[in-house]
């Protein structure tokens, strides 16, 4: 139920590089607004100076959203209207913001999206992949089960998927992803989306592993990835390939999201992947 005489908060996309990608809409709410929560103050500084908006702007992000979120819901049912934005994009997909908008419907509070540029939904309509059923990752986990978890979630996706990755790590990521069963996948590598030296690069993961690791990329990155080719190969055919893996050092956790990924069922690969 929303709270009577409550402000609202607009969630605003912005600019992820060339800054005539922002709205009319987003300009005049960031205007109107009497407050804009920012993910770094200086960096969107230089967008509201762009086009010349004056709104006051406070720092919101990952450090201090625990302490900051339930004076800002106050402010907000008290009758003020604030916008949520990023550094750049869409808020909430891989950005902080995600507690104030919960803490914020809680309380009654409008939530108004504003709909804008998104580096996620860029790349997607580039990338020549299926794009109509798709799962976003976000950054994958670094290291640890997460990320062991989170390959084998990717490997037996029957669909697109889409992750960030930084440009320092893409090539081990590729590379990674190539071990676990996805080296044929056809795969897009999207970087500096609008801007100068914007660039997409389409392959295997396996051929992209490998031009990345020789050409290190810099800016910002999004892997689009084709799902699993949902045909189930012969069991002796997985069983042999288990067994290959298995010689060589894999992990039965790897081992089962290289099966998963050939088009092995979960409960198959987990045999094969288990067996002595």
């Amino acid at each position: 139920m929303t709270s009577s005489g409550a402000g609202t908060l607009y969630v605003v996309s912005t600019p992820i590089g060339n800054l005539g990608d922002i709205s009319q809409r987003a300009l005049a709410v960031l205007t109107d607004v009497s407050l804009v929560l920012a993910e770094d103050t200086r960096h969107s500084r230089k967008l509201l100076d762009h086009y010349a908006i004056r709104t006051g702007l406070s720092a919101y992000h990952e450090h201090n959203e625990a302490k900051a979120t339930p004076a800002l819901v106050a402010r907000l049912v008290a009758g003020e209207s604030m916008a949520l934005i990023s550094d750049a994009g869409t808020p909430l997909l891989s950005d902080p913001g995600a507690r104030l908008v919960a803490a914020a419907a809680d309380a009654g509070v409008p939530i108004v999206p504003i709909p804008g540029a998104s580096a996620l939904l860029a790349a997607l309509v580039a990338a020549a992949l299926p794009a109509s059923r798709f799962t976003f990752f976000g950054f994958l986990e670094r290291k640890g089960k997460e990320r062991s978890s989170a390959i084998a979630d990717l490997a037996a996706l029957p669909h697109t998927a889409v992750l960030y990755e930084s440009p320092n790590r893409l090539a081990d990521t590729l590379d990674e992803l190539a071990s676990a069963g996805l080296g044929e996948r056809k795969a897009a590598v999207a970087r500096e989306l609008t801007k100068q030296f914007e660039a997409i690069r389409r392959g295997t993961v396996e051929e992209l592993a490998r031009y990345y690791a020789d050409a290190p990329p810099r800016g910002e990155i999004v892997i689009v990835i084709a799902g699993a080719d949902r045909r189930m190969p012969a069991e002796d055919e997985l069983r042999a390939a288990a067994a290959e893996l298995r010689a060589a050092g894999a992990s039965a956790r790897d081992v089962m999201a290289a099966l998963s990924a050939r088009g092995a069922s979960r409960n198959v690969a987990y045999r094969l992947a288990h067996e002595s």
